[in-house]
């Protein structure tokens, strides 16, 4: 996969890009990830990009002619082209799957108080990571771009993707790892039984309960099967009768 991000601030992204897992990812080629300024395209004599609107209004607006030069010279006939914009689509996991099916992603940060919105007609898709308003759009591409590298096949193994967060339209049941006992606190002791279908039991109603207390909204449209039907009638029970005392 290759993945190009046009920026007017690429100094963001530098240790992003040397760091941990994206490091070992663009070492071993398993992805292609281009930092691009596009304030290099601007016109003006003093390399501005942005402008005041037209109509008045508070704040500067991103030009198109540098984000559109850099655009043309930076992708290719089968390029995604997204736009990171609070406008857009909210970026989820079943996104970043959809994504996957990509070869060649572009993306666009914004900055200022917005674009010109002929930008609009050059992109594919507008992506928000959520309900709040950000300086730019660098940290949405490094959401992006971090989710991304995680599903490149290689770059973690595929046991450690499978039962995350969101994975499975769930929250991930909580982990353990050495001492078995710390400040009086213990591991829960089936999982230190071996029994692989205990153990899964356990997972699953443990992941349902966390889901349940913490994400409600996952669950609503959420196709369950019997036994996650019975375990979280269950999960609602017990927290009925805590609740009473």
């Amino acid at each position: 996969m290759r993945i190009r991000i046009l920026t007017i601030f690429p100094e963001m992204f530098e240790g992003f890009l040397n760091t941990s897992i994206i490091k070992k990812a663009r070492l071993k080629n398993l992805i292609d990830i281009e930092v691009v300024d596009f304030r290099a395209y601007s016109k003006d004599h003093s390399h501005r990009v942005d402008d005041y609107p037209y109509g008045g209004g508070a704040g500067m607006v991103l030009m198109c002619q540098p984000v559109l030069d850099a655009l043309k010279e930076h992708s290719d006939a089968g390029s995604y082209i997204m736009l990171t914009s609070p406008t857009g689509r909210v970026f989820n996991q079943k996104m970043a799957h959809e994504l996957m099916e990509k070869d060649d992603i572009v993306i666009i940060c914004g900055h200022y108080e917005g674009y010109d919105a002929r930008i609009y007609d050059y992109v594919d898709q507008q992506v928000s990571i959520g309900d709040y308003i950000l300086t730019g759009g660098e940290l949405p591409a490094m959401v992006i771009t971090d989710t991304l590298t995680r599903l490149v096949e290689g770059v973690i193994t595929a046991d450690s993707i499978v039962d995350e967060s969101f994975e499975n339209g769930l929250l991930e049941y909580n982990q353990y790892t050495r001492p078995e006992e710390y400040d009086g606190k213990k591991v829960p002791e089936v999982l230190l039984s071996g029994h692989h279908e205990n153990i899964r039991k356990y997972r699953l109603r443990e992941s349902l309960k966390l889901t349940y207390l913490n994400r409600p909204d996952l669950l609503e449209n959420r196709e369950m099967s019997k036994e996650e039907e019975r375990m979280l009638e269950d999960i609602k029970l017990e927290l009925q009768e805590q609740e009473n005392g």
